[in-house]
């Protein structure tokens, strides 16, 4: 029997991810300095824990550009590539599956040929050319990140669809001759959302990472945006002297991933019948 997360650790979690949220939306608020603000004079300036001052609770970079603001402003692109890829590869995945699954044929042959060709490429890759050939870009990140993660919505849609659509409620809707439209939508799609919850859930935490990956080699949202990834960049050169530049960033990826995947597990409990037995 799969062992479960305590209903504190749950609790916890879903709490963090609030607050994150809210950070990320008030960050320009709330955070004590404008991001892209240079200071030479107080360049990589200790936390306040380890000889800084209040003025920069986490310290500063190699710029005097202070780590909390970064930070608070990172998790704005973190956050934001990561729910509308999951969205755009979501609502992709789900129609492309729904269709294969439902019309089955040459149709689903297909779908689903095309769905392992792109398999057969590591997704690391298909991101680091498409994104080394368009250039660096928020939306752009997002279009790349979206298009390349619909195979695996699509895949579990289509099998769950092979399963509903034999279910005696489509069976009379398709007698009564009602219009395939309706029967996706009405009667096939709403029963086959659970898998698909817990699958976004976890490919949110795994986009997080990948946004991180790809700003950090560059590839990501413009150097002059503020994100986790591009900030563990910024201070691979100081990890001796300025540790905290690459820690507090990293920490922020860290628990950041944890909770999602402690909520996608928790989900998963929720909605699979069988994990209550």
């Amino acid at each position: 029997m799969r062992r479960r997360w305590p209903p504190a650790v749950v609790l916890g979690a879903l709490g963090f991810l609030a607050l994150l949220v809210l950070v990320a939306m008030l960050a320009p608020v709330i955070a004590p300095h404008a991001p892209g603000r240079v200071a030479m004079g107080k360049r990589l300036t200790p936390p306040v824990f380890s000889g800084g001052t209040w003025t920069h609770p986490l310290g500063t970079d190699s710029l005097g550009q202070d780590l909390l603001s970064r930070t608070m402003f990172g998790a704005r692109v973190s956050l934001l590539v990561g729910v509308c890829a999951v969205l755009l590869s979501g609502t992709m995945g789900v129609t492309l599956g729904l269709i294969s699954g439902y019309r089955g044929g040459w149709v689903d042959d297909v779908i689903m040929r095309v769905a392992e060709i792109q398999l057969a490429f590591p997704a690391i890759l298909l991101y680091i050319a498409a994104m080394a050939t368009l250039g660096p870009g928020l939306w752009k990140i997002i279009a790349v990140i979206g298009v390349v993660g619909w195979v695996s919505y699509a895949r579990i849609e289509r099998g769950v669809v092979l399963a509903v659509r034999e279910q005696e409620y489509v069976t009379a809707a398709q007698a009564m001759g009602a219009p395939v439209g309706l029967i996706l939508r009405r009667h096939i799609l709403p029963n086959t959302m659970a898998p698909i919850i817990v699958v976004a859930s976890f490919s949110l935490a795994t986009t997080v990472i990948t946004e991180a990956s790809l700003s950090f080699l560059g590839l990501g949202v413009p150097p002059s945006v503020p994100s986790w990834g591009s900030l563990l960049a910024d201070g691979r050169d100081y990890l001796r002297q300025a540790w905290w530049i690459t820690t507090f960033p990293g920490l922020a990826i860290m628990a950041t991933v944890l909770a999602i995947n402690v909520i996608g597990d928790w989900l998963r409990d929720v909605l699979d019948p069988r994990l209550r037995i």
